[in-house]
């Protein structure tokens, strides 16, 4: 399988920028997309950033202008650059993965962003 291992989320003040990072190991054969989701509490997971393996992005409207989603193939690492953070922006980032065949798809486990003065 695939495992996904978050790291870069904390406190940070609003217009403030937090870069968060995703590793990717195991099996990753046909991972064609790989993301960024988020979940604050009383709320759905809803979609941050994607790319995909030809490293064409995909942002919520919410974030475009702000963030940039990048990805390292030769690391199997996916990073998310946040600027101009608002509190609006606080919420649980969960990375994702997703294989096309056969379809699969994979979750870390978050790391947490708070936006606050």
């Amino acid at each position: 399988q695939v495992q996904l291992v978050e790291s870069g989320g904390g406190l940070v003040q609003p217009g403030g920028s937090l870069r968060l990072s995703c590793a990717a190991s195991g099996l990753l054969f046909n991972i064609n997309v790989m993301g960024w989701y988020r979940q604050a509490p009383g709320k759905e997971r809803e979609l941050v950033a994607s790319v995909t393996s030809g490293a064409m992005p995909n942002y919520a409207d919410s974030v475009k202008g702000r963030f940039t989603i990048s990805r390292d193939s030769a690391k199997s690492t996916v990073y998310l650059l946040m600027n101009n953070l608002k509190p609006e922006d606080t919420a649980a980032y969960y990375c994702n993965a997703e294989r096309s065949l056969p379809r699969q798809s994979f979750w870390g486990q978050g790391t947490q962003v708070t936006v606050s003065s």
